[in-house]
């Protein structure tokens, strides 16, 4: 199966809840701010995503290989060992909010700008979901991400795209020398159907982590790495 496009996702957040989320007082000239910039943002944002149906031809102990494509982690393998196909994937708020805000020159509304940018990911990556999980009834299912564990590096960045074929054309996401995504509000990663809810964060130690979805679990390290 090719590489799919989705990129008719609806975007229309409430100026209220982006309002609480900003903490933004009703009727300050902050809020006016606010309001215009969501209003400009619906006009122009074009969130998209990009996966595609790759099944696993080869399973070693610390590899796996999709569409001919190999990919080099331990912890990934583990988790794709009792399934038979995966779904790579890009989300992303889409170039045009990422130019738009970068337009933004004052610090207060480039930091708006960039709110805003949050949530149209957060649009594309749910969409991204839920048409997986409606077209191949993947009801329970994980991910991974290439960097967010030492086991599975950032470099694992060019398989992925390399598997999704030419990103950069088709949804506007380019990989950087350094390995970043830009627009920098874009997520990657491998979908998998799970029964348990696996979460990267439960395999790092790092402590006090903004990010963190779910406790480290020293057991699972073990059994993932022993």
């Amino acid at each position: 199966m090719e590489p799919v496009i989705l990129d008719d996702i609806p975007f229309n957040p409430p100026y209220e809840q982006l309002a609480e989320e900003m903490r933004v007082r009703k009727g300050s000239p902050h809020a006016l701010d606010l309001r215009r910039l969501l209003e400009e943002a619906k006009e122009i944002a074009r969130p998209k995503a990009l996966y595609r149906v790759a099944p696993i031809e080869e399973k070693g102990e610390d590899h796996v290989v999709m569409n001919g494509i190999p990919f080099h982690s331990r912890v990934l393998r583990v988790n794709l060992d009792p399934v038979h196909r995966a779904f790579p994937y890009i989300s992303t708020c889409g170039r045009e909010l990422n130019e738009w805000k970068t337009s933004q020159e004052d610090t207060i509304l480039n930091y708006y700008a960039g709110a805003i940018n949050d949530i149209a990911l957060r649009a594309a990556r749910d969409y991204l979901q839920d048409h997986l999980r409606e077209t191949f009834r993947l009801e329970k299912s994980s991910y991974m991400s290439p960097g967010s564990l030492k086991d599975w590096p950032l470099t694992e960045q060019r398989a992925l795209f390399k598997l999704l074929g030419n990103p950069e054309e088709t949804i506007g996401v380019k990989l950087s020398p350094s390995l970043m995504m830009i627009p920098s509000q874009t997520v990657s990663g491998i979908r998998f159907s799970s029964e348990k809810d696996f979460q990267n964060c439960q395999l790092c130690p790092m402590e006090n982590c903004s990010h963190r979805k779910a406790a480290y679990d020293e057991e699972l390290y073990k059994k993932q790495f022993s």
